[in-house]
């Protein structure tokens, strides 16, 4: 394993795998649910009952700044979602601190791709030696899993 600098213990890191990133997803996916449905109803004063996301291109562009809100604003301020953080899961730039504005915003672009690519980006992390994935290569991030804390029952 390699050490990540900006670690407080200076411990050996562990790179998060793609099942544990999958996971920390699936949680997520439900909360970017809840806030679509929430941002599709603050939106019915502005659109016809019968719009939707992939027909009405201002809706969806509308649903995919939402959805890309949710993550930037996580990945930049937290360093984490939280189903990053029920899974341990911390996002680091290169010095080992939360990535900036730009690089969340490249990584949501770039992950969105790697989902377009039948997932080819994603599973990119199965033959990278720190597991990474198509969208940490290009803004120079990458996820690790955190220690547990001591203390805490499991």
């Amino acid at each position: 394993m390699q050490e990540i600098s900006g670690q407080q213990d200076h411990e050996p890191t562990r790179h998060c795998g793609l099942p544990r990133r999958l996971l920390a997803m699936v949680y997520d996916a439900l909360i970017v649910i809840a806030l679509l449905i929430v941002a599709g109803f603050l939106a019915l004063p502005f659109t016809q009952l019968d719009t939707r996301a992939g027909e009405d291109l201002v809706y969806s562009v509308f649903v995919l700044l939402v959805w890309a809100a949710y993550f930037v604003y996580c990945w930049f301020r937290m360093g984490a979602t939280p189903g990053m953080r029920a899974w341990r899961v911390r996002l680091i730039g290169p010095d080992g601190a939360h990535p900036g504005a730009a690089a969340c915003v490249l990584r949501f672009g770039v992950a969105m791709l790697s989902g377009l690519a039948l997932g080819g980006g994603f599973f990119w992390a199965l033959f990278d030696a720190r597991r990474r994935c198509w969208h940490d290569l290009a803004s120079g991030s990458e996820l690790i899993v955190e220690k547990r804390r001591s203390g805490r029952t499991p």
